[in-house]
């Protein structure tokens, strides 16, 4: 989803309140994702929680 908005790792850092390198192991996998930041991150980009830990296909959140 970053990457299909053009921002880099240190932009959306500076959105989630972290480092780029932070961020970067959040994509790789290689630490879990806070819950506050993880509800960041469906916040920013309007999609469900579900969606982005790959529960679901549908991105739209319940509402």
């Amino acid at each position: 989803m970053r990457e299909d908005k053009d921002m880099t790792q240190t932009q959306m850092g500076q959105i989630l309140s972290c480092s780029q390198r932070v961020y970067s192991n959040y994509e790789r996998g290689d630490i879990d994702i806070p819950t506050s930041t993880l509800i960041k991150l469906a916040n920013f980009h309007n999609v469900s929680v579900d969606y982005i830990l790959e529960r679901t296909d549908n991105p739209k959140t319940n509402e």
